[in-house]
């Protein structure tokens, strides 16, 4: 039997660590990198007669976010004691939430795949919910031993929970991208999936094709890369798939993911809910969310991406495909409306596909975030111009771009005179070097006018060539086939 005749379903769980200078329920630090256990305060560590007192701060980043994915924002939700025993757990449980989650509901939509092939899906998110992180256990260094930083401890998370909406890695991937651009365009979470701030588990189960009934799943803990929760899930379904052919049963429970042997190991029997014994923290009242906090919240959201693409799309004119391109993060959004805004809305798709193209790519090799980039929106919107007036061809705006880059010019008008790039434009001129080549490359002519278009490219090179790229190719063009009677 193959993998086809079987069906894969997927939902996740997403920690989103929210972005507050405090923690969840004490005063103390959340900054990464400080030396292990300086900032567990009594609080963090539930030393007797402490009491947690609610971040403000950690609440109205939850609200954002279910205003974000038009999610229901509850008035009233509950914090309760989730029990179990851990050495990286100093209380003996965590707050988190339940029965009355603070979001509840709200959709997601995600881009799969590229090209012809590529579509769009919508996948239900089940719930968000605040809670505490725990600490962290440290197994390198310690001569056989464990060590304990508490620092995490406190930190305060969103926990974002899907419904089983997904049927391949390459959709969970495109959700977590999505939901890892969300966060960061609303400004709840910092994103560093390397610092931990974004952490995934996926719940993994096979059915067979045609069935009603889910299987029975497994949940791949702590994947901290959209590579990993690939390759994780994609091993996950595969000894899934070959546990069941070979007659026998998977049983559920919490498996971790080995990045250097590309394998899924169990970690422990998976718990139910019952197995935390939930309840009410009676240390916590309710929280309760008024309409006009909510409508506060509202009124400080920034635009989303979803409005953003549609007004890309109606104003600019841009297709489908760059709106959403351009819109996959906030930093590239912010960067393409600067440049439209200098260089004016006319040259609004040029701007984009410079954006697209090659910034892009040179922030790719340069491994830079386009928050770094050595060229300026007002910058490239000067080069756009340029090349939008015939100043300057395609071709020489990459050694405009090229200098800029480097720092060698404040913009593209000072390059281009600096360096004596503007557009060869007069026709005499150009006649002039078009009658050089002819005379040169008879035979190139004599097998134009035999029919090989080729051969006419090659004349088009030498013109350009004797002009230095400095003159137009199309005004090129058009007057050499003039020339040659075409």
């Amino acid at each position: 039997m193959s993998r086809s005749d079987w069906e894969v379903v997927i939902g996740l769980e997403v920690h989103a660590q929210l972005n507050t200078a405090s923690k969840i329920f004490s005063g103390a630090s959340t900054a990464f990198g400080a030396e292990p256990n300086r900032q567990a305060s009594a609080v963090d560590i539930a030393l007797p007669g402490v009491l947690p007192v609610l971040n403000r701060g950690a609440v109205e980043r939850a609200i954002r976010f279910g205003l974000a994915i038009g999610a229901h924002v509850a008035e009233k939700s509950v914090f309760a004691r989730k029990n179990y025993f851990y050495p990286d757990l100093p209380k003996g449980y965590q707050i988190s939430q339940m029965d009355l989650p603070v979001v509840v509901g709200g959709t997601i939509t995600i881009r799969v795949g590229e090209g012809e092939s590529a579509y769009e899906k919508t996948v239900r998110l089940t719930r968000a919910h605040l809670e505490e992180d725990a600490g962290k256990s440290l197994h390198e260094d310690f001569h056989g031993m464990t060590g304990i930083d508490l620092n995490r401890a406190g930190t305060p998370l969103l926990e974002i929970v899907s419904e089983p909406d997904m049927r391949s890695s390459a959709e969970a991937v495109a959700y977590a991208r999505a939901l890892h651009a969300l966060v960061r365009w609303i400004d709840i979470c910092d994103g560093n999936m390397q610092e931990g701030s974004f952490r995934c588990d996926a719940n993994v189960s096979v059915r067979r094709k045609g069935a009603t009934e889910f299987g029975t799943r497994r949940e791949i803990k702590n994947l901290n890369s959209f590579r990993f929760l690939q390759q994780a899930i994609d091993y996950e379904v595969q000894w899934q798939i070959d546990t069941l052919e070979d007659g026998g049963r998977v049983v559920q429970a919490t498996v971790l993911f080995d990045p250097d042997t590309g394998e899924t190991r169990m970690m422990r029997s998976k718990e139910d809910a019952h197995d935390y014994r939930y309840f009410p923290d009676p240390d916590l009242l309710p929280l309760m969310i008024s309409p006009e906090w909510k409508a506060r919240v509202q009124a400080e959201m920034p635009e989303l991406p979803g409005a953003m693409k549609a007004r890309f799309m109606d104003d600019w004119g841009l297709s489908a495909y760059d709106a959403t391109t351009l819109t996959a993060s906030k930093e590239v959004a912010d960067f393409y409306q600067a440049t439209v805004s200098a260089a004016g809305a006319a040259l609004a798709k040029p701007c984009a596909n410079w954006v697209m193209g090659e910034l892009a790519a040179r922030l790719n090799k340069a491994e830079l975030d386009v928050a770094a980039s050595p060229v300026s929106p007002a910058q490239l919107a000067g080069l756009v111009a340029r090349i939008a007036d015939n100043t300057i061809s395609n071709a020489i705006a990459r050694k405009v771009f090229e200098a800029l880059w480097n720092g060698e010019g404040a913009t593209a008008d000072e390059v281009i005179d600096k360096q004596g790039l503007r557009q060869v434009t007069d026709t005499g001129a150009i006649e002039a070097m078009i009658d050089e080549v002819l005379a040169a490359n008879q035979k190139s002519v004599e097998e134009f006018r035999a029919g090989k278009e080729k051969a006419f490219n090659a004349l088009v090179g030498q013109v350009m060539k004797a002009s230095k790229g400095k003159a137009g190719p199309a005004q090129v063009n058009a007057l050499l086939r003039k020339k040659l009677g075409a």
